[in-house]
């Protein structure tokens, strides 16, 4: 019976355990290239990806002191919030003052349309005098008549005769008189009524141009009360009481963190594939990979980052060395995360992209529809206007309210 040779066994194992190896390696490296192949290859990543949303500057529209501010840093505030309240003592007085102008203007055309009438009654009252010296003159002329067929008989004196003339020459004057006057009251009456016709009281030039001075003094008086355009955090408050400000002086901001995406910035080589309306998971360093965002791809940059940074790069030098360039890409996130799970802006964010379908754009807008920001918390500062305004006028068009001019106002 032959003896085992150790070496040879040891040889014979290795070379078993080699095999093994590379058949291990071999079948590793065919189910990553088939993973990257069906599955990895459609995905793109990047960790340069930051939480990015809208700050809302609030800023001054007139000028005047601070007197109280409602807020602080980290606040959370409802859209129409009083934020910050200017001292309105000035601007009270310019509206009192405009609604005096108002109401004035109002009794001064409301007696314009009052003349009409009693201008009508002086042409009736002038009318009559004329049917008057009318009939003064036939008289006259009657008399004279028959004056003049007897004095050849000598019945009637010359100087009867004269007297008889001067009385017909002093009619014919009256009706001359008389007719002057109904042409003088007929243009006063045209005069007057060429200042009420067409119009009303409310929307005579004279009234409109009182009331617009109202609606200039009422929403001066009313932002002297800055409120919140929008909901959201309160954040860089600058504002102090006691602060004299200008129109257009930067007061604090107020982020909607409820509305933020991701700007995702992806190398060049990257964007080949993808597409506008492709999904994408995302990441944020502050919760980990336990907290997975959903997104979708919504926009990609005009250009790259050097090209809108503060100082853009110079590549026309004599030194030149290719940098992979950067885009930033705009990826929307779901809302109904964003309340469980808030975010706050320039949390970096690890952004993976599904590309898997190319049937988006690469360029220009996902849907048809515009996109658009606007609040309406100033729409009810014009509506107090126009009711203050009609207020006004209607308590000067008849019996006064006994009131003083800003009783109703409020901001």
């Amino acid at each position: 019976m032959a003896t085992p040779v150790p070496g040879l066994n040891f040889r014979r194992s290795r070379r078993w355990l080699l095999v093994l190896f590379f058949l291990l390696l071999g079948l590793g490296a065919a189910a990553g290239g088939l993973y990257w192949w069906y599955v990895a290859r459609y995905f793109q990543e990047t960790d340069d990806a930051y939480v990015a949303g809208n700050v809302v500057g609030v800023t001054a529209q007139i000028t005047g002191i601070v007197r109280t501010v409602n807020v602080r840093d980290t606040d959370h505030v409802a859209a129409g919030h009083p934020l910050v309240m200017l001292d309105d003592a000035d601007a009270r007085i310019q509206l009192e003052a405009a609604e005096a102008d108002l109401g004035q203007a109002v009794r001064g055309i409301r007696a314009v349309y009052a003349n009409d009438n009693t201008l009508a009654a002086d042409i009736a009252v002038r009318r009559a005098d004329l049917a008057q010296a009318h009939t003064l003159q036939a008289k006259a002329e009657d008399d004279y008549a028959t004056r003049l067929a007897l004095v050849g008989s000598g019945a009637v004196g010359k100087e009867e005769l004269k007297h008889a003339e001067a009385a017909l020459a002093a009619a014919k004057a009256t009706v001359l008189v008389a007719e002057s006057a109904i042409s003088a009251a007929a243009e006063r009456a045209a005069a007057n009524v060429a200042l009420t016709q067409g119009t009303t009281i409310e929307a005579h030039p004279a009234v409109a141009r009182a009331a617009s001075r109202v609606r200039e003094a009422y929403l001066a008086w009313a932002r002297c009360q800055i409120l919140a355009p929008v909901a959201g955090d309160i954040a860089r408050r600058s504002v102090q009481v006691g602060q004299r400000v200008q129109p257009g002086t930067p007061l604090l901001a107020v982020v909607p963190l409820e509305r933020v995406w991701v700007d995702a910035n992806f190398k060049e080589i990257q964007l080949t594939k993808m597409r506008i309306g492709q999904p994408a998971r995302l990441y944020a360093d502050v919760y980990g990979e336990e907290v997975v965002y959903h997104g979708h791809v919504a926009g990609f940059g005009a250009g790259s980052g050097a090209v809108f940074s503060l100082l853009p790069a110079q590549n026309a030098t004599g030194n030149w060395i290719k940098i992979v360039q950067r885009v930033p890409v705009r990826i929307d996130l779901d809302a109904a995360q964003l309340n469980t799970h808030p975010l706050r802006l320039g949390l970096s964010i690890v952004a993976r992209v599904d590309t898997h379908d190319t049937n988006g754009v690469p360029l220009g807008p996902a849907r048809d529809d515009a996109h658009s920001t606007t609040t309406s918390v100033f729409d009810g500062q014009d509506k107090a206007a126009e009711t203050r305004i009609s207020e006004i006028v209607a308590a000067h068009r008849g019996p006064l309210a006994g009131r003083t001019p800003a009783a109703s106002a409020q901001p």
